[in-house]
């Protein structure tokens, strides 16, 4: 009998891992990563001092949990569709690894805890205004916009760019016109970086028959829009410095990285090949990362 429980138990342990695993994918970490990042910078800018570490940890577990919850809620409600395409063929929900149900509730339980933290260590405002996002990411943008119109990702971006906003208003308790500046440049530099994944997936979100830009309106259109949005990104990036919320080292590191998303949607449009597309999504990505740990080198260089 004790064999039989030795020997099972590697195998106990060894489901218990692949389940939590499941569970963690169902956050999309690497996305949750990326918005605590622009929240943080969006905390620093906020305040001439160092913020303190309990509306540091309280604020960005807070947003992490509730951004978290807004995931999982997207895999649920997108199971079908990501089931038709290869890059989220595999995703727990869609594969039957995790029901719809208990995703679910794995949802209710980030949103409550998450909510919680920013209500009782953090302040309403950031509570309200975090929950808001996930309701507009979660509801407006998967449940209606990503099925309606081929603007989905435009319109549905705003939730996707607030969290700077909310690292904002944790530390000082108040909206303020640069935390929106800081909004304004990750809701301009969404559509140009949703768009060339969608260029590079065309074929399975016209399989999944999910009205995306280049589905509807066809690629080269779509390689314009791309083109047009960098540019417009590169004037928006420009505001930091413009309105002194910045200074010279954000000016010199965010011209260098927007001549590089330049560059990428310059050759997508006119010199592309297979991999142009994914190569400027992947940009893209590298492109805002470093732009807001720019904002933050240059913010406590000169404050």
């Amino acid at each position: 009998m004790s064999k039989v429980v030795a020997e099972g138990q590697p195998n106990n342990q060894f489901n218990l891992w692949a389940t939590c695993q499941d569970y963690y994918e169902l956050t999309k970490p690497k996305v949750v990563l990326l918005l605590l990042l622009t929240a943080l910078v969006g905390m620093c800018l906020a305040s001439d001092s160092w913020i303190s570490w309990q509306i540091l940890a309280a604020g960005l577990i807070g947003i992490g949990f509730l951004s978290s919850a807004a995931a999982v809620v997207n895999h649920v409600v997108d199971r079908k569709i990501d089931g038709k395409m290869g890059r989220t063929s595999n995703r727990p929900v869609a594969k039957g690894k995790v029901t719809p149900q208990k995703a679910l509730f794995f949802a209710a339980v980030l949103t409550i805890v998450g909510y919680m933290i920013l209500e009782l260590w953090v302040n309403r405002l950031t509570a309200v205004l975090t929950f808001a996002g996930l309701l507009g990411y979660a509801v407006v943008y998967t449940m209606y916009l990503k099925r309606a119109t081929p603007q989905n990702i435009v319109i549905g971006g705003l939730a996707g760019a607030i969290p700077p906003l909310l690292g904002w208003t944790a530390v000082t308790g108040e909206i303020h016109p640069h935390a929106l500046l800081l909004v304004l440049i990750v809701f301009i530099w969404t559509p140009p970086h949703f768009w060339a994944l969608a260029i590079h997936r065309e074929k399975d979100y016209a399989r999944a028959q999910v009205p995306m830009l280049p589905v509807t309106h066809g690629i080269e259109f779509t390689k314009t829009s791309i083109l047009l949005y960098t540019v417009l990104l590169c004037v928006v990036c420009l505001l930091p410095y413009l309105v002194g919320m910045s200074g010279l080292i954000y000016l010199i590191g965010s011209t260098l990285l927007n001549a590089g998303f330049l560059y990428y949607a310059w050759k997508l449009k006119y010199t592309s090949t297979e991999q142009t597309a994914m190569q400027t999504f992947k940009f893209s990505i590298i492109h805002l990362m470093i732009l807001f740990v720019v904002l933050l080198v240059d913010h406590y260089m000169w404050f």
